[in-house]
């Protein structure tokens, strides 16, 4: 053995045995978020991120070993060459890993405060909800939720499901809240519709739909409707849970300068920012009727007139515009695979989130609306519906928000 060899050998052991030592540490998970954070889970959530993560770690952990038994075993300068490779392959999923643990713990640790956690916990349970009114008539599982609280403009999901760095599977969908629209969430249902899209196959089938539709009438919008599918049908799913109530946070948040609102980059899945909102208004114009909605997209027509968009966006647009009430048919209204032969319609019925509709549960329910543990169970996409339109007028967060969404996430101080 010469002296190259074994000083190559220590130095590789050094890193071997530090590699080893991180990715056991990694399986330490109150190091990334307090255990009074773990705590403020569900129990079957808490259970089934932890199982997962020390999962992940402690197979890392069998791949460091694995690295280390090799290099005991060196015997020739290939030997060493190939435990340095290996070690390489370690780290880079050790990063990988370290990434999707910060990312899992990060989401936990918004929960250190009982008044957000409690708040969280009721959105995990909505999330659920909306996605089970759909997948349980068609006999899938809903997977869990965690939610969690970040800055930013747009909510996002990491779906449930979703490979992660060893092949193994997401334990449950991660949804990010956004900050400012903490107490108007609609969002949260606009990524549950991901993952009921993504647990049906929906968007895929949308996407052909839409293409097969819109072709023959204009080529342009065809490939356009093709690609945005899936942001399209995650718009839809909330509009159909929710009705009107997520349009105006929607036009909030894409809206801005011309150049944004009217900005389609190659390989974006958003619809134009100006095409999104008149979508979502011709959705509630298709099943409501009049309403506000027409206000809505009569402003930003008038805000955003086509001569300040790029000349393909503004030939998009204007090619599209006449195929809205088309594309809110085979979104909503045209049986699909996906859904058994059923129309999403079918399944979640948009007429009942009607603004007249939701007034007359306002008016049945009187003081109960939001302390009957009955129409917690059984209404609460109605009633967010309905607590966030109510709360378009108000200059402070809905009190009558907070208070719900703490009580359906389980909150005993406010149970009475």
């Amino acid at each position: 053995m010469t002296a190259d060899f074994a000083t190559e050998a220590a130095a590789l052991g050094t890193e071997a045995r530090h590699w080893r030592r991180a990715c056991a540490a990694l399986g330490d998970l109150e190091v990334g978020a307090s255990a009074a954070a773990w705590k403020e889970l569900e129990s079957y959530l808490g259970e089934s991120v932890r199982k997962s993560l020390v999962a992940q770690t402690k197979r890392l952990t069998a791949q460091a070993d694995r690295a280390l038994f090799a290099l005991d075993a060196a015997q020739t300068p290939a030997d060493l060459a190939s435990a340095r490779s290996e070690l390489l392959t370690l780290r880079r999923r050790y990063t990988r890993a370290e990434a999707m643990v910060d990312f899992y713990c990060e989401a936990v640790n918004t929960r250190t405060s009982p008044r957000i956690a409690a708040v969280l916990r009721g959105l995990d349970t909505l999330a659920v909800h909306s996605m089970d009114v759909v997948l349980r008539p068609l006999g899938i599982e809903s997977p869990p939720v965690l939610t969690y609280l970040d800055k930013g403009m747009g909510a996002s999901i990491l779906r449930a499901g979703a490979r992660l760095w060893d092949a193994s599977l997401s334990p449950a969908a991660a949804i990010k809240i956004t900050r400012h629209n903490l107490w108007q969430p609609t969002s949260l249902i606009h990524e549950t519709g991901h993952q009921v899209a993504h647990l049906t196959g929906w968007a895929a089938e949308l996407a052909a739909a839409l293409h097969t539709a819109l072709a023959p009438i204009s080529p342009l919008a065809a490939d356009a409707w093709h690609s945005w599918a899936s942001e399209v049908a995650a718009d839809v799913y909330a509009f159909s849970l929710l009705g009107y109530a997520p349009v105006p946070a929607l036009a909030t948040v894409v809206d801005g300068p011309a150049r944004t609102v009217f900005r389609m980059p190659i390989g974006d899945p958003h619809p134009v920012g100006m095409l999104r909102v008149l979508f979502n208004v011709a959705l509630c114009r298709s099943w409501f009727g009049d309403g506000p909605w027409d206000a809505l997209g009569a402003r930003w027509l008038a805000r955003y007139p086509l001569s300040q968009a790029p000349s393909e966006v503004a030939e998009a647009i204007r090619e599209s515009v006449p195929l809205l009430p088309t594309i809110v048919d085979i979104c909503t209204r045209v049986p699909m695979n996906a859904f058994h032969g059923a129309a999403l319609s079918t399944l979640a019925d948009p007429r009942r989130v009607a603004p007249a509709e939701l007034n007359r549960l306002a008016e049945r329910a009187g003081a109960s609306l939001y302390t009957s543990s009955f129409l917690q169970r059984q209404e609460p996409m109605r009633i967010l519906a309905l607590t966030v339109l109510r709360g378009l007028d108000s200059k402070t967060a809905p009190i009558e928000m907070e208070t719900w969404l703490r009580r359906v996430g389980g909150d005993r101080s406010i149970a009475a």
